[in-house]
């Protein structure tokens, strides 16, 4: 610490007074200033707040009787908890440092707290609708919680109620293993280690020495708000999101809702509540089961009943089995007797057949002269509209060129020769050369051309 004493040092017997220049006083001043308040922490209302292009903050802090002036610079004002803007209540953490060139001197921010309960209250809104959008609250997201848990895993301080009303409840109920990871539940540090927590839970594997949890609870007794504030810091939402196990959140009383409960896969409003969703109750299990194992006994023993009675139903409509062989038996004797009868008929039937066979062929004869007198008659009526016959009787078989028949003139005109048909030959006819050629018979031409 450096003490300033003019007046001695003016009135210091054998000594002049000493001019100074403006930036040695400037710089004196400044090693005061920021020897003695090097480390401040100030509460007050931001206003005038502006960002420079630069990415820096310029603001002031005021209350009823007084301004501070205050800048935050880019790197430090990009991991704020709180964001900047006028009107809002906070506790401003930093040093006290002057700037010579307007002779005033500012407050370097290094870190900035919500103020009071209103400015947490706001802030905590605007974390809520932030992470809304993000979808972090969504219910699509969250996941069952196991009905039967082997290993509950708990993540809240080693000391206290809260753990000791977690293990008692759960005893209670359905004695299951509970690991838990003891981390600070407030105060500085405290989300960025309930993160860690739930972080380390997920990560261990059937190797770990510590077995893996089934679900996790972290839970907190009740306090005030700003006790309460780490569970609503972005790093613990976040953790609580990535979890691959779900997660039960049991912080503060049924009253409290921090915004771990609404990224939490369920939401208990006191740890021991938190323990009753984790478990079910052991005696209700078991009561429940002989229940069932009663019901499903009487259900089977009535099933057997019904199915004996239809069995010795059926029985008394089935007939003796001794009657049926015999009935079976004297069907099959009456079978082979009227075959014996129809094999008799059979053979007599053919003896009789073997006796009409010598008068055989007088009728074979009579009708093989029948047939033929009457294949005769179609013979010669095949014979008088042959082709042949036809032309015998003075009439000519015309054909074109293409061996097709001519029936008229007209289309006769329309060849280039033509073939005429006789009963002893046929004649040719080339329209082109008028020529006519003699097949077999020597005939003169019909047609001239």
């Amino acid at each position: 610490m450096m003490n300033f004493d003019f007046e001695n040092s003016l009135n210091a017997p054998n000594s002049e007074p000493k001019a100074k220049t403006v930036t040695e006083i400037s710089n004196e001043i400044k090693r005061f200033v920021e020897g003695n308040f090097n480390h401040v922490l100030v509460r007050g209302e931001i206003f005038g707040a502006k960002r420079a292009d630069s990415g820096h903050w310029y603001l002031s802090l005021k209350d009823e009787n007084a301004v501070l002036s205050a800048v935050c610079w880019r790197g430090v004002a990009g991991n704020l908890k709180v964001k900047i803007e006028d009107g809002l209540e906070v506790i401003a953490t930093g040093k006290i440092t002057t700037f010579a060139g307007k002779s005033s001197y500012q407050l370097v921010i290094e870190s900035l707290d919500p103020a009071g309960q209103g400015a947490l209250l706001k802030l905590l809104e605007e974390r809520k609708q932030q992470f809304i959008k993000e979808g972090l609250f969504d219910a699509a997201h969250k996941k069952p919680i196991p009905f039967l848990p082997e290993t509950i895993g708990v993540v809240s301080s080693a000391s206290g109620a809260v753990i000791r009303d977690i293990i008692h409840r759960i005893r209670d109920r359905f004695p299951s293993h509970i690991v838990l990871w003891p981390t600070p539940v407030q105060g500085e540090g405290a989300a960025e280690k309930v993160a860690a927590a739930i972080r380390g839970f997920n990560e261990l594997t059937k190797e770990s020495t510590v077995k893996r949890p089934d679900v996790i609870i972290v839970a907190r007794g009740g306090g005030s708000l700003e006790d309460l504030w780490p569970f609503n810091e972005e790093v613990v939402i976040r953790a609580v999101y990535d979890s691959k196990i779900p997660i039960i959140s049991a912080v503060g009383h049924e009253t409290d809702t921090m915004l771990i409960d609404y990224a939490a896969d369920k939401r208990a409003p006191t740890p021991t509540g938190a323990a009753e969703f984790a478990v079910p109750v052991r005696d209700e299990l078991i009561s429940t089961v002989n229940i069932l194992d009663n019901r499903m006994r009487s259900s089977i023993r009535r099933c057997l009943e019904e199915y004996k009675n239809r069995v010795e139903g059926l029985a008394r409509g089935i007939p003796n089995l001794s009657q049926i062989l015999n009935e079976s038996t004297q069907k099959l004797d009456y079978r082979w007797e009227r075959l014996q009868i129809a094999l008799k008929n059979l053979l007599a039937t053919k003896q009789n057949a073997l006796a009409l066979a010598e008068i055989k062929p007088v009728y074979i004869n009579t009708l093989v002269e029948r047939y033929t007198e009457r294949l005769e008659s179609l013979s010669c009526r095949l014979e008088g509209v042959s082709v042949d016959s036809v032309l015998k009787r003075g009439f000519a078989w015309v054909k074109g060129k293409n061996n097709q028949t001519i029936y008229s003139a007209k289309e006769a005109e329309k060849e280039t020769g033509l073939t005429v048909r006789f009963a002893d030959g046929e004649v040719t006819i080339d329209k082109d050369t008028k020529s006519a050629k003699k097949s077999s018979n020597p005939q003169g031409s019909l047609f001239d051309f």
